[in-house]
C-alpha cells in the first residue's frame, strides 16, 4: 500500500513525498514502532485547503461542471459490541443509502491512511472487499491508478502529508479535481463518483469522530 501511495504522490505536485519505491525500500526504512517503518507512516505536515460550498442552482451560475455533494455523514465514536458495525462501516452505510449508490459504483476514493495498515482495513469497512480481503485487493492492483477503483490518488496522507485540520478538506479537493478531469498525471479516466473517509481521535480502538462524503458529477 505504501508503494502505491508513494507512487501516486510522485504524480502530485502538491504532495510532500513521492517516488518509485520497492517493498524492500519500505520495509528497510527506519522503524517507528514494530512493524511500522517510517515510509508506512504519514508525516505531520503544514498545509491548508479550502472549498466553496453553495446550493446546486447557485453553483450552476458559475460553472457548467459543478461537483455535487450526494452525502455527508459525520459520526462520533462509541462503545459497541463485537457484532455491531464499526464507526466507519456505519458512516459508509448511511452515506451509501443517502447517495443512492453502492461500493461498486465508486470510481475514486481518498481515505485516512495515517499508517499503511489503516488503508487495508478501510477497504473492508467501506465494502470494497470482504473481511480479510484487503491485502488481496492491494496486490491485485485494484486500488492503484489504472485499477478499477483507485484509492488515494493524491498520495494519501503517507505521501501527500497530514496537516491534521486541513486533511479532510484536502481529500475533498482531490475528489473535486478528479471528478472534473483536472487531476493531471494522476487522473482517473471517466471518474463520476468519488468518496472521502476521514477520522480523528481515538475511542476504544476506533476514531472518536469520522466523516464520509460522497460526491458526483
Amino acid at each position: 500500500m505504501a508503494v502505491k501511495n508513494l507512487y501516486h504522490g510522485s504524480l502530485n505536485p502538491k504532495a510532500q513525498y513521492g517516488g518509485q519505491y520497492t517493498i524492500e525500500d519500505i520495509l528497510n526504512s527506519p522503524l517507528v514502532v514494530e512493524p511500522l517503518t517510517r515510509l508506512m507512516c504519514s508525516p505531520i505536515s503544514d498545509g491548508a485547503a479550502a472549498v466553496v460550498l453553495v446550493a446546486a442552482e447557485k453553483a450552476r451560475q458559475y460553472t457548467s461542471r459543478p461537483v455535487l455533494v450526494r452525502a455527508s455523514v459525520l459520526l462520533s465514536g462509541r462503545d459497541h459490541g463485537p457484532d455491531e458495525l464499526s464507526i466507519t462501516e456505519e458512516a459508509a452505510r448511511l452515506a451509501y443509502e443517502k447517495a443512492g449508490v453502492e461500493p461498486k459504483d465508486l470510481d475514486v476514493l481518498e481515505v485516512h491512511d495515517a499508517s499503511a495498515p489503516a488503508e487495508l482495513i478501510i477497504y473492508e469497512e467501506l465494502g470494497l472487499c470482504g473481511e480479510g480481503e484487503g491485502p488481496s485487493l492491494i496486490r491485485s492492483g485494484h486500488t492503484r491508478l489504472g485499477g478499477k477503483q483507485p484509492v488515494n490518488t493524491s498520495g494519501g496522507l503517507i505521501a501527500k502529508g497530514h496537516p491534521i485540520g486541513a486533511t479532510g478538506v484536502a481529500q475533498i479537493c482531490e475528489i473535486f479535481w478528479q471528478l472534473r478531469g483536472e487531476a493531471g498525471a494522476r487522473q482517473v479516466e471517466g471518474a463520476k463518483v468519488g468518496l472521502t473517509e476521514n477520522g480523528g481521535g481515538m475511542i476504544r480502538g476506533e476514531a472518536a469522530a469520522l466523516s464520509v462524503h460522497i460526491l458526483s458529477v
